[in-house]
């Protein structure tokens, strides 16, 4: 009979075991595959956030910062000892001996929070805490618990103790979107980590155990409470001694909150924007951006610039600018003042003769972070004042033309284009400088006829007037009759080649250099001569002339010289200066962004006032 209960047993054992053990294969290939994916999804690279990009101006003052998240990565040999042990005794005091997670503290905490039915009581190591950081999210549940265990394990096979540590102190959360301990020094001190006394440091790590209930912004008490037992911590673990510890609790604790730098909007919205450019151009993607066929490709092409930008952002980066703080704040305010009637605008640039850079810039009235930018992107018709470019210097450096040259003003007609003067007045023959002086219409006309136009527009090419294309090659051009136009920074630039005759695309960056302060960009534009020495001369008498004797009088003139050109377009919808004196070229565009008359700005000279208040110094 026993037997027979046996063999029964054993029958019905056997279809049991077979599914006990299907079910340890399954699992055991479950758990290797679920460690190979560990191993594939921990990567030890930094993580995607932004550092922050610092901007200098010409005398290597920090004038702007770029930043959502405030981050000043140290290595770990920067980190003082002292700090290193803040966080080693009071976080994870076996940090050096275990495998990523501590089991003894495991079932201390399962036991309570067991008792209390509840998720109380952590046993994260510092290796846990980082990855939770890094890879996974903050929920208390047993699931993400095992799982942190899991990649905590994992991360110590791929690091170091010491790699670990770093990253470590480098990615907790210190509140106020602070992470990392070098940035909280900075933050909440002002002051380099080194350069904090023992109770500051103190101070700090007692932050991220609680960011919230110790932020010492809300909570300086309970922070300073949490600091004083951190301080006994270490004096219980003989790192230091009771009197010691008491001696530091003692000492007085005085914030000084950094203020995020954000002066100058529209110079450092410009930069931000020329950083792309420098950025396409140095890595070879400019030309063929210009060149493409398809918007497809331009969108790819851009997106690759894009990418390379997000991966210098993620590093951090210093740029340095030709910006000239005393000169942007007196243009501004200067010109926000003039231009007191309601919703008119102005967009200006201003030019360092001597170096070709970038001073000043204006992006409209009351200019904020972010808004439309009218030095560089409003592109405007520039009516008379891009004949000095189009016209005269063409015309100079096609013959034996003098100011003094005697030239037909009448009434012209090419097909069934008939311009004519302002006012509809109509003049016989005139000199160049006449012409020139009271801006001439129809003598501009003439005068481009004859250089031709395939040849006058070939000496713009030098400028990249970005805007300009070959539909805009017609006879109106003269007048300044584009299809589109160009904007007060490109007109400023185009105008520097009148301080020589020779023409270097201007910049406002200088440099771009990481953290350590190695050059990572920099421009490295070649000078092109344009026009002659004796074409140069000629333009210089006839601006000054417009200064002195024409449509500029009222400009005031800076001795030893000052040159200007005005322009209007119809229905003087846009007013245009541009020009120069002995330390700046500028350009201005005044008018509405979206267009109407301006004439009663253009009978009280208002260009005119700012195209002066731009040259001063």
């Amino acid at each position: 009979m026993k037997q027979v209960f046996g063999f029964m047993m054993i029958l019905i054992a056997v279809p049991i075991l077979w599914f006990v053990q299907k079910a340890i294969a399954d699992e055991w290939q479950h758990a290797d595959s679920f460690k190979h994916h560990i191993s594939d999804a921990i990567e030890l690279s930094s993580p995607p956030v932004d550092v922050p990009i610092v901007m200098k101006d010409r005398h290597g003052h920090i004038f702007a910062e770029e930043y959502v998240e405030w981050r000043e990565p140290l290595p770990l040999s920067d980190i003082p000892l002292f700090v290193r042990q803040l966080f080693l005794e009071s976080e994870d005091q076996g940090f050096f001996e275990h495998r990523g997670y501590d089991v003894a503290a495991i079932v201390r905490a399962f036991a309570v929070n067991a008792a209390n039915d509840d998720v109380r009581q952590g046993a994260s190591t510092i290796t846990q805490q980082l990855v939770r950081m890094r890879f996974l999210s903050t929920d208390k549940t047993y699931e993400r618990k095992v799982t942190e265990l899991f990649y905590a394990a994992e991360l110590e096979k791929q690091a170091t103790k010491e790699a670990i540590l770093e990253m470590y102190l480098n990615e907790m959360y210190f509140g106020n979107q602070v992470y990392g301990i070098g940035a909280a020094s900075t933050y909440y001190f002002s002051k380099p980590l080194h350069e904090l006394n023992e109770a500051e440091m103190a101070f700090i790590a007692a932050i991220p155990n609680n960011p919230s209930l110790y932020d010492p912004l809300e909570h300086f008490e309970r922070t300073k409470q949490r600091q004083e037992r951190l301080l006994s911590t270490l004096a219980k673990n003989g790192f230091l001694t009771a009197e010691e510890a008491a001696a530091f609790a003692a000492l007085p604790i005085e914030l000084q909150v950094k203020k995020k730098a954000n002066q100058f909007p529209a110079y450092q919205t410009y930069v931000l924007a020329e950083l792309s450019d420098l950025i396409a151009e140095s890595e070879g993607l400019k030309d063929k951006i210009a060149n493409v066929d398809s918007d497809a490709e331009r969108a790819a092409l851009l997106a690759q610039v894009k990418q390379r930008r997000d991966e210098l952002v993620t590093k951090g980066m210093v740029i340095e600018t030709a910006l000239d703080p005393h000169k942007q704040r007196q243009d501004e305010r200067t010109l926000s003042s003039l231009l007191k009637p309601a919703n008119v605008q102005a967009g200006a640039a201003v030019i360092d003769n001597e170096t070709r850079e970038i001073v000043s810039l204006f992006g409209g009235s009351h200019y904020k972070k972010a808004d439309f930018h009218r030095a560089f992107q409003a592109v405007r018709q520039p009516g008379s004042a891009i004949k000095p470019l189009l016209v005269y210097a063409p015309l100079f450096e096609s013959g034996s033309y003098t100011e003094n040259t005697l030239i037909n003003s009448g009434n012209i007609c090419i097909g069934s284009y008939c311009p004519t003067n302002i006012g509809g007045y109509v003049y016989g023959n005139v000199s160049v400088k006449e012409a020139f002086r009271h801006s001439h219409n129809t003598a501009a006309v003439r005068l481009l006829r004859t250089v031709g136009i395939e040849k006058a527009f070939g000496f713009l090419d030098p400028f990249a007037f970005q805007s300009v294309s070959t539909k805009d090659w017609t006879y109106a051009a003269a007048l300044g009759g584009f299809s589109k136009g160009m904007t007060p920074l490109e007109m400023a630039g185009a105008y520097t080649s009148f301080i020589d005759g020779t023409f270097t695309p201007v910049h406002a960056i200088r440099a771009v250099k990481d953290k350590e302060g190695n050059v990572l960009y920099k421009w490295s534009d070649e000078q092109v001569e344009v026009w002659s020495p004796a074409t140069v001369t000629k333009i210089r008498h006839l601006l000054s002339d417009v200064v002195l004797n024409g449509t500029g009088k009222g400009i005031s003139y800076a001795f030893p010289y000052t040159g200007a050109k005005t322009g209007t377009t119809d229905h003087y919808k846009d007013l245009w200066v541009g020009g120069l004196n002995d330390n700046y070229t500028t350009a201005v565009w005044i008018g509405y962004d979206q267009p109407q008359s301006v004439k009663w700005l253009s009978d009280q000279k208002l260009h005119l006032r700012v195209f002066s208040a731009l040259l001063r110094d």
